[in-house]
């Protein structure tokens, strides 16, 4: 395989500014309303798990560890279709249908808990059909950031998505820990199900004439184009391997803080609260350097997975409640580099017309995971004690930044070429890949349906 050449040195690559997409009017409404929605996210996600934990079980992780596995099984079911579902239709009706769904399942909650009548299998049941909306709002949601942006800004979007995401996650479970211990469960899952309104009518609210939309994939065998696309990039393999390995041993965060709080100090609604603030200024802190960085490089990613496993080791033995908070702060910190420097990093490397397939397949890899480490996480809590949760994680992620590093040291002629065409590439030449081999998509249809675009 022929190398690619760079056109500007990685580390001569500049610094963009850390807010830069915010300056387009479309991307700056869906990032207002994604703030205000994620907020309510990260409330409800506590007030679930302490639903579960306290009222509905007496501290069970096996049913916390179902709870989160049915809420990310049809991710990995319905990955394949609904990637191709994300390439096929227009992405903004996509996330209108998705939301509104998520929106039902949240006020359904809310009013079973409201009126006294919630049992366990109605949060399995709500958990699972959350799930089926999560595995199409996804890929779509995450190849949305490209029709919001032109090329150049979409790292920096991608970043500031992920900033919006954890600076909700600073904000939402200390908010939630403190409602719950005065007014209980209930008014926290009542305002995450209003928060999908905020995301609703920033969709609604979009320019369609502003929009950059790929062009929409017709016809037959787009899984299986999408599938080939993807067999053929060991660079986006490596990374989709690594991202598997941290999603399902080292991201379990929603039962592992929960049970180190219960279980091993003795904590409280308000306390459990904080450590997911805490964990998110750690969070926020990578996904705004992130934003900085012009393109994504694979030694950061590498390093923040190795930074990831020593941090967490320590963090599975912290003698005391502050200690086990403080060292959330480079936990966040390492595993959001990680996944935003991958995110990136794929998004980027694709044919716009490909994005949603392989995205689909990303966080299929991602949090598809999750449905096979959750339970068993929550098991090992169970049987080995809370601390082991996430010293299994620490020990997965470990060995998947060794296998890594070997591997590519491994390959004589593997190396990192960065430019603006592949920012994230790796030229195999002796991994038999051939380029011409990979499915042709054109990156711009000859002519776009305008009639289409203009009902977005």
């Amino acid at each position: 395989m022929t190398a690619v050449t760079p056109q500007t040195p990685a580390d001569e690559a500049p610094t963009r500014s850390m807010f830069a997409s915010l300056a387009v009017p479309n991307y700056r409404l869906y990032f207002a309303g994604g703030l205000l929605s994620n907020v309510g996210t990260w409330m409800g996600r506590v007030a679930q798990d302490w639903l579960v934990l306290t009222q509905l079980t007496d501290h069970s992780s096996t049913a916390l560890g179902t709870v989160t596995g049915l809420q990310f099984a049809p991710v990995l079911l319905l990955a394949p279709w609904s990637g191709v579902v994300a390439d096929r239709f227009p992405k903004r009706r996509i996330l209108l249908v998705t939301q509104s769904a998520l929106l039902v399942t949240a006020a359904m909650l809310y009013l079973l808990v409201a009126t006294g009548t919630c049992q366990l299998w109605h949060v399995y049941l709500l958990a699972f059909a959350q799930g089926i909306a999560t595995a199409f709002d996804n890929p779509t949601r995450q190849a949305f950031a490209s029709e919001l942006v032109d090329a150049p800004l979409l790292t920096n979007a991608v970043s500031l998505n992920s900033a919006s995401f954890n600076a909700a996650r600073l904000i939402g479970p200390g908010v939630a820990g403190l409602l719950i211990a005065a007014l209980g469960v209930g008014p926290a899952l009542g305002i995450n199900a209003l928060s999908f309104v905020a995301v609703i009518i920033a969709l609604l609210a979009l320019s369609p004439e502003a929009l950059h939309p790929a062009p929409a994939r017709r016809g037959r065998g787009a899984l299986r184009e999408g599938l080939s696309y993807v067999r053929h990039r060991p660079d986006i393999m490596i990374i989709m391997a690594i991202v598997f390995v941290l999603g399902t041993f080292g991201m379990n965060f929603q039962i592992t803080n929960a049970l180190m709080a219960t279980q091993v100090y003795g904590a409280g609604a308000s306390e459990y609260g904080i450590l997911g603030s805490v964990m998110a200024i750690g969070s926020l802190s990578a996904a705004l350097l992130a934003a900085r960085r012009s393109r994504p490089r694979l030694r950061v990613l590498l390093g923040a997975l190795g930074g990831f496993a020593i941090v967490t080791f320590a963090l599975a033995l912290a003698p005391s409640y502050p200690v086990y908070a403080v060292l959330l702060v480079p936990t966040g910190l390492m595993a959001l580099t990680v996944l935003t420097t991958a995110n990136a990093a794929v998004q980027l490397s694709v044919t716009p017309a490909m994005r949603g397939r392989v995205m689909s397949l990303y966080m299929a890899i991602f949090m598809g995971g999750t449905p096979l480490g959750a339970p068993i996480i929550g098991w090992i809590g169970d049987a080995w004690g809370a601390r082991w949760t996430i010293l299994v994680g620490s020990i997965a992620t470990g060995l998947a930044f060794l296998a890594a590093v070997a591997y590519i040291m491994g390959k004589e002629g593997l190396r990192l070429h960065l430019d603006r065409r592949q920012p994230l590439w790796l030229d195999v030449e002796h991994l038999s890949v051939d380029p011409t081999a990979l499915p042709q998509v054109p990156e711009r249809p000859a002519h776009v349906d305008t009639s289409e675009v203009a009902n977005r």
